[in-house]
């Protein structure tokens, strides 16, 4: 994954609850509009997904969006990053 998710991803964890949040939104926004990257809507997810858990409302809101765009395989390859995710963080 790109040098800029690692980064904010390290960042993020050091941060309070809701800054985190805040950051895994805006990486799940990045991948869904391709700003700065390609678009990846498995990535997009996967961060919309963690920072709707954090408590961020409108990720979860974007989260379903990107879902509406995806395939089974997909949706179900970024809730298993997610959850991977989760479980080292």
């Amino acid at each position: 994954m790109a040098r800029f998710e690692m980064h904010n991803a390290e960042m993020a964890t050091m941060g309070g609850e809701n800054n985190s949040a805040d950051v895994f939104c805006e990486m799940g926004l990045m991948y869904a509009t391709g700003r700065g990257c390609q678009i990846d809507l498995v990535s997009a997810h996967k961060w919309l997904n963690i920072a709707a858990i954090k408590g961020n409302d409108r990720a979860a809101e974007l989260r379903a969006d990107v879902a509406a765009s995806m395939s089974k395989m997909q949706l179900a390859e970024a809730l298993r990053a997610a959850r991977e995710w989760m479980t080292i963080h």
